[in-house]
């Protein structure tokens, strides 16, 4: 197989798995994955509970995998070549990080014992395999944490130590001198978790997306701002993006490729970007629910292959145990470039300004000395191509002041109505405020007038009772009355038998 014109005619942005020559290495998951040299290296991993000790290598070039045999360093790397096994310890949920011309492995569970964390190295030259001497303030033993290359510092964050407790700490390595730190950070830190992802955006930024506890799934974007050490949960926008723990991921440039995962349950289908400086989710492609790209414990790395940039996929579980390589084809990074960069001749103009310029610097170029037509421009063919690409561009740019002419246009007139709505709103204010001089005045009105009603009562209750007197005082006069009328009928009866004896 021609295995450089195979890569040339792959699609872009679509996984297609790479045929293999040779043996293929066992399948799994939760190892470690880096690349170097056009070659993928694959260290340790997991299958059916029991952890690998073995280091695959899968060349691209000739698109075949072959068995790392490594070589002690107690040896000097002089000894004649061990198995991987009686060398590297077997090891699962581990790192991997290239520095340099060696790689590093840290961490990781294995039947090794070790209160604090274990870092290992892996020279590419020799193939000696050794344990690296630190010192410092070193993280606790653990697996499924996060390593993140910023500068020649190492960043650790999370993962679960060998009594299964979740960790969320920060620590750092300085490849430099080999010291660890423990980072302390403020605000609120993301909850303990493992089999997440980490990513460093700007050597400013660590970003740590989803992994797990031993009950919940998270689907959460947690940032460390590395100069301050402050803890932030920004607002993500985009795609909704589901909980998954065991996914892999890996940055170009401002994106954060997110490939695979799952829940215990379901595998995680699609291949996720996160647009790092929007903080925007999208979703790439999106593969069969249970083919391989679906899975935990999968790796993901970015490899140039013919000058191209490719993803590279390889192992994972999704219900069983998974060994191919699967490669994505990159759109070039010139799509992203303003149109006005992307001509040839543009760039050709471009390097000529800056070379010039340059050498005017440090020459004092005499520009006049230049041997230009009347024109300007000399009889090259690739100088009148040029002539054509600067009056396409002026062309354009006239487009381009015309429809800023439209836009300031829009803008004024957007002003303006900002100027009517300010003056509406300035009005109405006033108008609110009178309202509301009016309404506290009613209101002082309302409180006298119930003082008034209230006094009103008080006079009406004071004259029932007066009435109640008056009625008092009618029906004792009427008694009275009526007792004067019978003494006076009394005192004329008694006048008149007088008089019959008399006479």
């Amino acid at each position: 197989m021609d295995v450089a014109n195979w890569f040339s005619q792959l699609p872009y942005e679509h996984w297609v798995p790479i045929p293999v020559s040779g043996t293929r290495p066992s399948a799994r998951y939760k190892h470690a994955a880096g690349v170097a040299d056009e070659k993928l290296y694959i260290a340790g991993g997991s299958r059916t509970g029991r952890y690998l000790p073995d280091v695959q290598v899968f060349d691209f070039r000739g698109s075949v995998w072959s068995s790392l045999k490594l070589k002690s360093e107690a040896d000097g790397g002089k000894s004649e070549e061990n198995g991987a096994q009686e060398v590297l310890p077997a090891t699962s949920d581990h790192s991997m990080v290239k520095w340099g011309n060696k790689l590093l492995l840290l961490g990781g569970h294995s039947k090794t014992t070790s209160d604090s964390m274990i870092v290992r190295f892996i020279d590419l030259e020799t193939h000696a395999c050794g344990f690296i001497e630190t010192s410092g303030n070193a993280p606790v033993a653990r697996g499924g944490h996060s390593v993140t290359l910023v500068g020649s510092r190492l960043i650790i964050f999370g993962g679960e130590d060998r009594n299964r407790r979740l960790l969320n700490d920060v620590y750092a390595l300085d490849l430099e001198t080999m010291t660890w730190d423990m980072v302390v950070a403020r605000q609120t830190a993301p909850a303990p978790r493992f089999d997440h992802t980490a990513a460093i955006n700007r050597e400013h930024y660590l970003l740590i997306f989803g992994g797990c506890s031993h009950s919940i799934f998270f689907n959460d974007l947690h940032v460390l701002d590395l100069q301050t050490m402050e803890w932030s949960q920004p607002e993500v926008q985009g795609d909704l993006v589901t909980p998954r723990a065991g996914h892999a991921g890996v940055i170009i440039g401002e994106n954060w490729y997110v490939v695979g995962g799952g829940d215990n349950k379901n595998g995680c289908p699609e291949t996720l970007v996160l647009n790092m400086s929007k903080l925007a989710w999208s979703a790439l492609t999106s593969v069969k629910e249970r083919d391989p790209l679906a899975s935990e414990g999968l790796s993901v790395c970015s490899a140039l292959i013919n000058g191209e940039r490719h993803l590279v996929a390889f192992g994972g579980y999704n219900g069983k145990y998974n060994n191919e390589v699967f490669v994505m084809r990159l759109k070039p990074s010139d799509a992203s470039r303003p149109k006005i960069f992307q001509s040839p001749a543009a760039a050709a103009a471009a390097a000529s300004v800056t070379s010039a310029y340059a050498l005017a610097k440090s020459e004092k170029l005499d520009f006049s000395s230049l041997n230009l037509n009347s024109n300007g421009v000399g009889n090259n063919p690739s100088e009148l191509d040029l002539a054509f690409e600067i009056d396409a561009l002026k062309e354009e740019k006239k487009v381009l002041e015309s429809s800023l002419t439209e836009v300031r246009a829009e803008n004024s007139r957007l002003t303006e109505k900002v100027d009517e709505v300010n003056g509406t709103h300035a009005e109405l204010s006033k108008e609110l405020h009178s309202v509301q001089g009016q309404l506290a005045a009613e209101r002082s009105r309302c409180f006298k007038l119930e003082a008034q009603i209230a006094e009103l009562q008080k006079i009406l209750e004071s004259l029932q009772s007066i009435e109640n007197e008056v009625q008092l005082l009618r029906r004792q006069k009427s008694a009275l009355e009526q007792e004067i009328e019978r003494s006076a009928a009394q005192r004329q009866g008694s006048g008149g038998v007088w008089r019959w004896i008399a006479g």
